[in-house]
């Protein structure tokens, strides 16, 4: 895992704390980009670690791990 990675998950958990505690000081709409930059932050780690996975998982065109539609 690089060094980006181990920090966007707690960075977004940081936003979310801080994002809560601006809604409760000074409302909705002044705490909604923080929390947008939040979600951005968690779908970025998201997608880092799916690609990760990908690149680490063997390509030898089994189908052991895919699903099979019926």
């Amino acid at each position: 895992m690089k060094g980006i990675d181990v920090v966007l998950l707690p960075l977004a958990a940081a936003l979310v704390i801080v994002g809560a505690h601006v809604t409760w000081t000074q409302g909705v709409v002044v705490s909604y980009p923080i929390f947008m930059l939040a979600v951005a932050l968690l779908l970025w780690y998201k997608y880092r670690k799916t690609r990760q996975e990908e690149q680490a998982a063997p390509r030898d065109g089994s189908i052991k791990n895919k699903k099979r539609r019926r």
